[in-house]
């Protein structure tokens, strides 16, 4: 890793809590060990965070599928109980370092191991986080004709909040984000393009960014397993600053490099934009004295048009 770059640091190089509201910068990019790293974050830094971290699969003991998941300088082979505790830790101190108010999305999978099954819900209660909602993200794989349970083609994104007090539901969603439902179809970035074993695809972190930040105002956004830097990217192009983290120096040059020829990616950004509309909000139907929902007025139904789902 080229140390010079000002975005560039080794995390036995900072102070704890280093990382500050002032000292972030456009951005910053840590290598090292993913506990380590977020004790160089301050308290109340981050906006929103998104990551999907290594889940454990045990390489290459898990079939032809999964033996291709092998990462550059990590074995994902814990025993399970001694991964979830790590879970809990790593999500914890995210916690710590994020604003009240603030969003962490989670993206995991349900595993199975010798006849047990895994849920991320199985650690994520134990954080100190408001489990706001579970997004099934559908991958839109190909199925296969054979296994031990229906071909699974969905991962799972838990948005994570952390309460203003005692006020655990937080602010609405605007329309536009809110439209776009509990379930997210899309595919996994092509592993032909990307080299990293496990990319995520642009448009998730993206969606994830239009929808809790304000667009108007700038934010950091942390990716604490940053990998190819695809949060990073996302959040550069959307005008945000970006705090990612990852052990792999040469995961860490493909995100910095990303990060230079952050705009080659920007017509993908721009697709995901083009889903957050619709032509008229709840609030804004509500001041013009439209319709905003189930019950209505119902002197002269037959004269009543019915909205689009866009519409509402």
């Amino acid at each position: 890793m080229n140390i010079i770059d000002q975005r560039l640091f080794k995390d036995d190089t900072l102070k704890n809590k280093q990382i500050t509201t002032d000292t972030v910068g456009d951005g910053k990019l840590i290598e090292g060990d993913t506990i380590n790293a977020l004790t160089k974050i301050d308290d109340d830094v981050v906006n929103v965070g998104v990551t999907s971290p290594p889940y454990n699969k045990q390489e290459k003991h898990k079939g032809w599928l999964v033996k291709n998941v092998v990462y550059d300088v990590y074995k994902d082979a814990l025993p399970e109980p001694e991964y979830q505790q790590n879970q809990v830790n790593v999500l914890d101190e995210i916690y710590r370092t994020t604003v009240p108010g603030g969003s962490f999305f989670y993206n995991h999978k349900i595993r199975w191991n010798r006849g047990n099954m895994y849920h991320p819900m199985d650690w994520l209660r134990k954080t100190k986080w408001t489990v706001k909602q579970e997004i099934v993200w559908d991958r839109m794989i190909a199925g296969n004709i054979r296994g031990w349970r229906f071909w699974q083609v969905e991962e799972r994104i838990y948005w994570l909040y952390k309460p203003i007090g005692d006020k655990l539901i937080g602010k609405e969603l605007r329309s536009c984000d809110a439209k776009l439902t509990s379930i997210w179809r899309g595919v996994p970035e092509d592993g032909r393009k990307n080299p990293h074993p496990a990319p995520f695809p642009i448009w998730l972190p993206a969606r994830v960014i239009i929808s809790i930040l304000e667009p108007d105002t700038q934010g950091t956004v942390l990716d604490p397993y940053i990998g190819s830097g695809t949060t990073a990217v996302a959040a550069k192009l959307l005008g945000h600053k970006y705090i990612g983290i990852d052990r792999s120096d040469a995961y860490l040059e493909m995100a910095t490099d990303r990060l230079d020829n952050a705009q080659a990616e920007m017509s993908k950004i721009r697709e995901e934009q083009g889903l957050h509309h619709v032509q008229g909000s709840f609030k804004d139907r509500k001041t013009k004295g439209k319709h905003v929902g189930k019950y209505r007025n119902t002197d002269d139904e037959t004269n009543i048009i019915q909205p689009s789902l866009l519409e509402r």
